[in-house]
């Protein structure tokens, strides 16, 4: 499953489901596909996740030693997320996904 993030403010950004589940629920959503933040809330949810990326809170990445691709870490899966977040926020937008 993919999930994509969209705003009036930012480009699409769409996440494996996954990660995008975790996001929200770091956000204090529900995983709930399709969603929406107000435009109001989005400072709240943006702050949400960046104090649990900080925290080192959601699934920690496991390595799978037969590939070749490297690990990538949560905080580096959170960063376009966060992009759109603060983008939304500045714009005032609502952010939706599907």
């Amino acid at each position: 499953m993919l999930v994509t993030f969209t705003t009036k403010a930012y480009a699409d950004i769409t996440m494996f489901g996954d990660v995008a589940l975790a996001m929200l629920k770091m956000m204090g959503h529900s995983a709930t596909v399709p969603g929406a933040i107000l435009a109001a809330d989005v400072p709240d949810a943006l702050s949400r996740l960046k104090a649990a990326i900080d925290a080192g809170k959601g699934p920690q990445p496991v390595e799978d030693k037969n590939a070749d691709q490297p690990v990538v870490s949560m905080a580096h899966r959170a960063l376009p997320l966060i992009d759109l977040l603060a983008a939304a926020a500045r714009e005032e937008s609502n952010v939706m996904w599907k």
